[in-house]
C-alpha cells in the first residue's frame, strides 16, 4: 500500500486511531487536514478508510511508508500504550526521530493520571513529583519522558478516567450481573471525550512544547455514583455491593488502588478551557439523549 502524500493542506498523524483520536477525526476533517493513521491489521486499515483516514501500516517498525508521511507532517498525536519494552513509537522511530519530522509543529501524548499513583483523595497538580503504585502508571511516566526527551514540540496529557458514546456506565448497567461496588472513601475523577476533544485542539492552536495538562471534570466522586445514576436514568434499580465481598479480576481491582482527585486549573487558566460537561450527571443525561 503506497502512501501519495500530495499536501494541499496540512497533514495529521495518529499513530493509533483509538476512542479518543476517533472523537477528534471529525474536526480534523471538517479544518481540512490530510488525516493519516496507523494500523496494525488489514481490518484496523479498512476501518481507517472508511473514517476518510489513510491508513499506514504499524506494527511496531518503522516503514518506508510511515518515513515519508513523518517528514511531510505538521501534527502528531500519540494514544499507543507502552509497555514494559517502553513506548511503542519512540522505539521504532528512535530516540532522535524529530529530525526526521522537519515540518512538525505540534505533538500530543496521551498519558493517564495513574502516574501520579495514591495521594490519599488528595488533588494531584501537574507540577508534583511522580510516584506510580502500578506498572501502568510507571510504563505512562517512562513514556512521558522519551516523549519530552525526543526534541519533539510534545504536549503532554493526563488523562482521567474516559467516558462518551459507547463507553459509558450505561453499558455496565445494562450488563448481566451489574452491581454497584463501594469501596468506603474512594473517589476518582473522569471526563468525557468530548472535552478531551477541545482541549486537544486548543493546544494545538496556542502550542506551549514540553507543557503538560490534566484533563479531568470538575467532579469527582465515588465510583458508585456514577452507576447509581445511571441507573436512576435507566428505571434500574442496582444492587449494591462492598468493595471486599466483590469477585473482581486483578485489573478491575487495581483501579481501586489509588485515591486522588485531580485537578484541571492549569488547561483552563493557561488554554481557556471550559468544560462541555463539567460532572458526570450532565455527560450522562447528553449521552442518553443520543
Amino acid at each position: 500500500m503506497g502512501v501519495d502524500v500530495k499536501l494541499q493542506s496540512e497533514t495529521f498523524l495518529f499513530f493509533g486511531l483509538g476512542y479518543v483520536a476517533r472523537a477528534l477525526l471529525p474536526s480534523l476533517l471538517a479544518k481540512g487536514f490530510h488525516v493519516f493513521a496507523t494500523a496494525r491489521t488489514q481490518d484496523a486499515a479498512q476501518a481507517c478508510e472508511a473514517l476518510g483516514v489513510t491508513p499506514i501500516r504499524f506494527n511496531g517498525a518503522a516503514s518506508r511508508e510511515l518515513k515519508t508521511v513523518l517528514k511531510k507532517t505538521a501534527y502528531i498525536m500519540s494514544s499507543i500504550a507502552p509497555n514494559a519494552d517502553g513506548d511503542p513509537v519512540i522505539n521504532a522511530l528512535g530516540k532522535n526521530w524529530v529530525k526526521r519530522a522537519p515540518n512538525l509543529k505540534w505533538a500530543g501524548y496521551l498519558s493517564a493520571t495513574s502516574v501520579y499513583g495514591d495521594r490519599g483523595g488528595q488533588w494531584v497538580f501537574e507540577e508534583e513529583f511522580l510516584y506510580p503504585t502500578t506498572s501502568r502508571g510507571k510504563y505512562r511516566v517512562l513514556a512521558e519522558l522519551d516523549w519530552c526527551e525526543s526534541g519533539a514540540p510534545v504536549h503532554i496529557f493526563r488523562l482521567a478516567g474516559i467516558y462518551g458514546p459507547d463507553r459509558n456506565a450505561f453499558k455496565r448497567v445494562r450488563a448481566d450481573n451489574a452491581k454497584a461496588i463501594i469501596k468506603e472513601g474512594h473517589v476518582s475523577s473522569r471526563i468525557h471525550v468530548d472535552d478531551i476533544v477541545s482541549a486537544l485542539l486548543l493546544s494545538m492552536e496556542n502550542p506551549n512544547p514540553l507543557r503538560i495538562y490534566n484533563l479531568a471534570d470538575d467532579t469527582p466522586c465515588p465510583p458508585q455514583d456514577v452507576l447509581n445514576y445511571a441507573a436512576e436514568l435507566l428505571g434500574i434499580t442496582l444492587p449494591q455491593m462492598a468493595f471486599t465481598d466483590a469477585n473482581m479480576s486483578p485489573l478491575a481491582r487495581s483501579f481501586y488502588n489509588d485515591l486522588r482527585r485531580t485537578s484541571n486549573e492549569r488547561v483552563k487558566r493557561e488554554l481557556g478551557w471550559a468544560l462541555k460537561y463539567p460532572n458526570y450527571k450532565e455527560g450522562l443525561k447528553a449521552i442518553l439523549k443520543i
